[in-house]
């Protein structure tokens, strides 16, 4: 048997939790959604087995908790989704851990990171258009093949998740970590690569004005991926905590800004015209070049309206929230999505953490035992000075 935390759906915890984000999300309310509001509960399981000669099982040595993990416990992710997982499923996608099994190239024991989409080589379909072309998160066959349905492990019942002491994993899923490369780190691995795609969709001209509206750990991952990898001009980040300010200039920002004052310092940086109209927020008639917004929620109106006529928005975080969409239609604007990791992605991730300055990251690590206390510290995390918690199954 093995201990894990899985999700089960429940329309009244639902629709609780979604009462709960109605609130300022404190203390109380994160203690609130992690404990008889939660769908959450800690079981005993068999120990699965691989369904095929390509799996391995998995031991998660740190696994950790997402923003759309959260969004899932409080409501705020889109039903869009739950025709794409399969129920109940154990929860925790950026995963690093220890083969059990011997693989190709990889023999048991091997400390591995996990690529968590669950395309059509996991699935053994025959490979759709995205897949044919490396671009697995846009995979048509997630809900069919060898395993349930699922986007990713992390959402499907018969692969399991990082919440856990044991989960399935398909070769083509696992990269294998450096020696040198502290687990610590390894766990930061896939949202570092969903944020180096996030930089890939989109070209970036040199000397671009870029603006990052969050920076909790995907606008900070973002941030370190568009100084990597492209030849931006001056980048603005939008950060609400003292912490993150101060993250946020280490990783290479140009001006860390308020929310309520980004427009003003923009329209002063950029040359634009502040624009106040009747009800609603002010807005830039110039503004940057382009946004990445991270925040998965309100930060997509912020985005919207600093950017200049023509210009991008890059939706990296799970959308969670209504906006206004007249300043893509009146300044036609593109807006873009950018899911999950592709190709290269993965391999570039596990040489940037090693040479990137995230240490303390993460700095809040919980045993599954005290779940409702790491749901509650990550919930609060911004609040609290805490960039990544995370699970450690192996502790008791």
């Amino acid at each position: 048997m093995i201990l894990t935390l899985e999700y089960h759906r429940s329309a009244a915890r639902y629709l609780a939790g979604r009462g709960v984000t109605g609130t300022k999300l404190g203390s109380r309310a994160s203690g609130a959604i992690a404990s008889n509001l939660s769908p959450l509960r800690l079981l005993n399981r068999p120990e699965p087995a691989p369904p095929g000669a390509h799996w391995t099982r998995v031991r998660p040595l740190l696994s950790g908790i997402c923003g759309s993990d959260l969004g899932l416990l409080t409501g705020r992710n889109s039903a869009y989704l739950s025709a794409l997982v399969s129920m109940p499923f154990t929860p925790g996608h950026e995963v690093v851990g220890q083969t059990l099994d011997d693989l190709d190239g990889l023999p048991k024991g091997s400390r591995v990171v996990l690529d968590p989409v669950l395309g059509c080589v996991p699935r053994e379909m025959p490979r759709c258009p995205g897949c044919a072309t490396g671009e697995h998160g846009r995979c048509d066959h997630i809900t069919a093949g060898r395993v349930s349905a699922g986007l990713q492990t992390g959402f499907c019942t018969d692969t399991g998740g990082g919440w856990s002491r044991m989960l399935l994993a398909h070769r083509s899923q696992l990269h294998a970590v450096p020696d040198t490369l502290a687990t610590e780190r390894a766990v930061l691995v896939e949202p570092l690569a969903c944020a180096i795609h996030a930089v890939r969709r989109v070209p970036v001209p040199d000397g671009a004005t870029v603006l990052i509206v969050g920076a909790g750990t995907i606008g900070l991952l973002t941030l370190l991926a568009v100084r990597t990898y492209t030849t931006a001009g001056p980048v603005y980040v939008i950060a609400k905590h003292g912490h993150q300010r101060e993250r946020a200039r280490e990783l290479g920002a140009t001006e860390v800004l308020s929310a309520d004052r980004a427009a003003w310092a923009l329209r002063r940086a950029t040359g634009g015209f502040l624009a106040r109209p009747e009800r609603g927020a002010e807005f830039l008639l110039g503004g940057v070049d382009m946004a990445f917004e991270c925040t998965g929620g309100s930060g997509l109106s912020s985005a919207l309206r600093l950017v200049r006529a023509g210009g991008t928005v890059l939706l990296s975080g799970m959308p969670n929230a209504g906006v206004d969409l007249t300043p893509v239609w009146f300044r036609e604007l593109q807006l873009i999505g950018a899911y999950a990791s592709a190709g290269a992605d993965f391999p570039d991730a596990l040489v940037l953490a090693g040479q990137a300055p995230l240490a303390g990251f993460v700095d809040g690590v919980y045993p599954l035992s005290r779940w409702r206390e790491a749901i509650g510290h990550a919930n609060a995390a911004g609040r609290l000075g805490t960039v990544k918690v995370a699970f450690d199954p192996t502790r008791d």
